[in-house]
């Protein structure tokens, strides 16, 4: 699976629960002396780095699983007398890469099985991206995430470029994927994802963003690692510091189209007593060293931009409330302001009622009085009535007799 390995490596990524790489020498001298690895060269460290023969090769092909990717045969460079030629440069970079896969292993970040090595992302300007590494780690939280190991021999610009190729990977179209629906979910948050190529190779991450990428830096001195590590974080800013929203109030950040950036050391990986479990890991745009899931959360990200939007939400329902409440009618009479039941009741009538200026109880007052007055003229009106239709009555004598003519 890797170009390279030491004993040490294989040791702590294959068999962590020995006290040391005895076992793992051991093996590999008896793979020797069968034709199936050979000592490639001795790197810095005093580590033998040992590689795959083409026999071995072949047979480590019928040993592994179909679904796992083996890395290509690099045979023997000779030179023009036949004789092997050193790549002290490829050489420390594989043992390199092959170390960062070991120490992350040993953390818990998934198994020997869990890990590829220069998979290609083919860009349509005929460039082609190589991870140097390809993770997936689901069980410890990260489904999948690219490394760049970096040992402080290239240009700062060389990365921020690795970072924008593998930007503008994730912005692929998948292929058949619709360009007007994606440019319209582009507005929508993690709905963009589900017509890139990107989501079609690798699993969802979980969060927000794109798959990760990780530049473990080793080698030279801590401070150039340092200074190196800064000027990636200035240069790359457009690649991973994502949008913020719009709007007052909202201090959240739009991570749906950003890269998540990590960086390591491998030498601050090894000396932490957690290894890469540790708080070794820095998210570029933040200045604190964090363990891995906590530098790939977005805590300033999705979540806040739902609560900020609940409290925009919330002040506004207040504003308008308070709006609402300035145009409440007061009554006429008592002063007291109209009750909901009672402002609505005047606002459905097409034309203004009698006492609509005054509250529910005192226009009830009003109509109470109102049809009270009314009954009383009715009654006098009927009495007067009564009075003039009745006939006139004849006087009567003392005795009940009228008198005669």
């Amino acid at each position: 699976m890797f170009q390279r390995a030491t004993a040490d490596q294989l040791w702590r990524m294959l068999r962590p629960a020995d006290r040391h790489d005895r076992i793992t020498r051991d093996t590999l001298n008896a793979l020797k002396e069968t034709g199936l690895v050979r000592v490639e060269t001795r790197l810095e460290s005093g580590h033998q780095l040992w590689v795959l023969t083409e026999k071995g090769h072949k047979e480590a092909k019928l040993l592994l699983p179909k679904t796992v990717r083996i890395s290509a045969l690099r045979k023997i460079r000779v030179d023009a007398k036949s004789q092997p030629v050193k790549d002290d440069g490829y050489d420390e970079h594989a043992a390199a890469v092959t170390s960062t896969a070991a120490v992350l292993t040993g953390a818990g970040y998934g198994t020997p099985l869990s890990w590829q090595t220069e998979i290609a992302h083919k860009l349509p300007y005929g460039y082609t991206q190589y991870a140097d590494l390809t993770m997936r780690a689901p069980d410890a939280g990260v489904p999948a995430m690219l490394l760049e190991v970096d040992r402080v021999t290239e240009p700062v610009d060389d990365l921020v470029d690795k970072l924008r190729r593998y930007h503008d990977w994730f912005e692929l179209l998948a292929p058949k994927a619709d360009a007007d629906k994606e440019k319209a979910a582009s507005r929508q948050g993690a709905a963009v994802h589900n017509f890139r190529l990107w989501s079609r190779i690798y699993p969802a991450t979980g969060r927000e963003g794109y798959v990760p990428v990780a530049f473990v830096f080793t080698g030279k001195t801590a401070a150039q690692r340092e200074s190196r590590m800064l000027r990636l974080e200035q240069a790359a800013r457009a690649h991973f510091a994502g949008t913020p929203h719009r709007g007052a109030g909202f201090t959240a950040v739009d991570y749906h189209q950003a890269v998540p950036v990590v960086v390591t050391e491998l030498e601050r990986i090894t000396a932490d007593p957690a290894g890469a479990a540790g708080p070794v890991w820095r998210r570029l745009g933040r200045d604190e060293w964090q363990t891995l899931s906590v530098a790939l959360d977005n805590p300033d990200g999705e979540r806040l931009y739902r609560a900020e939007l609940r409290e925009a939400r919330r002040r506004q329902a207040k504003r308008e409330a308070a709006r609402r409440e300035a145009q409440r009618p007061v009554c006429m009479r008592c002063g007291n302001k109209f009750t909901d039941d009672r402002w609505q009741q005047i606002r459905q009538r097409s034309w203004p009622g009698e006492w609509d200026r005054l509250c529910g109880p005192c226009a009830k007052e009003a109509a109470d009085r109102a049809e009270a007055e009314r009954v009383a003229r009715r009654q006098a009106e009927e009495v007067e009535r009564a009075a003039a239709e009745a006939p006139a009555v004849k006087p009567r004598s003392r005795f009940g007799i009228g008198r005669r003519r």
